[in-house]
């Protein structure tokens, strides 16, 4: 499932008339790129959820058939933040564990690594990199392969992790944080993780967004 329905505050007046998803990145949207890179993982089927200016994401992906997948659309009729919007998506999920990838990310993280990864009992496995100069402290650490959190911790969450449906079972309805149900999970003991050293940058500000521009062209 690739998260696509925020607004992009801190882009504006980009994103005012052009969903984030879509902003150009070496003269295609970067959601192309995103469904590229999951087709070369071994994907085959992906959800998209939708609401700021969403009829324009799915009008320029479509079927998907262009990306050899087959893509459906999750639409939300009010904002309903990252954990409600999957949760809403859940019907068209399935029951297996299933990939996350948040709409506004650049990265070079093998994400086949995670489809082939075995399955444990965890809710949720969280690919974490170190927090970013321009963010004052991450959320998480890691112990081996299992994740804690705190306070003024080392590690940000990328955007990028495999969950299981259960990790929703007792959520609220309408909109919420996807990050309530991982510190839920982490205090169970249930949440496991990786550190990733690799290339990612979360395009938030015109900053980043330049900086990403310049590496993709």
């Amino acid at each position: 499932m690739i998260l696509a329905a925020g607004r992009g505050e801190r882009l504006r007046p980009l994103t005012d008339t052009v969903p984030k998803p879509l902003i150009d990145i070496a003269g295609r949207p970067l959601i192309a790129h995103q469904l590229d890179r999951l087709a070369r993982a071994g994907v085959s089927e992906v959800v998209i959820n939708l609401y700021h200016l969403g009829e324009q994401i799915e009008a320029a992906i479509g079927s998907g058939s262009t990306f050899g997948l087959r893509v459906r659309y999750s639409h939300e009729l009010e904002r309903l933040e990252t954990g409600g919007g999957v949760r809403n998506a859940l019907p068209l999920l399935g029951d297996a564990p299933f990939l996350i990838l948040n709409g506004d990310i650049w990265s070079d993280f093998d994400l086949r690594s995670l489809m082939d990864r075995p399955h444990t009992e965890d809710l949720v496995h969280l690919v974490l990199t170190a927090t970013p100069t321009h963010r004052d402290s991450g959320d998480f650490d890691l112990a081996g392969d299992r994740v804690t959190r705190g306070e003024n911790r080392p590690l940000t969450y990328c955007g990028i992790s495999m969950l299981r449906p259960a990790l929703f079972e007792g959520s609220p309805s309408g909109a919420f944080s996807l990050r309530d149900l991982f510190f839920r999970a982490v205090e169970r003991g249930q949440a496991s993780g990786e550190r990733f050293s690799g290339q990612w940058i979360d395009i938030g500000s015109p900053d980043t967004l330049a900086a990403v521009r310049a590496i993709a062209s």
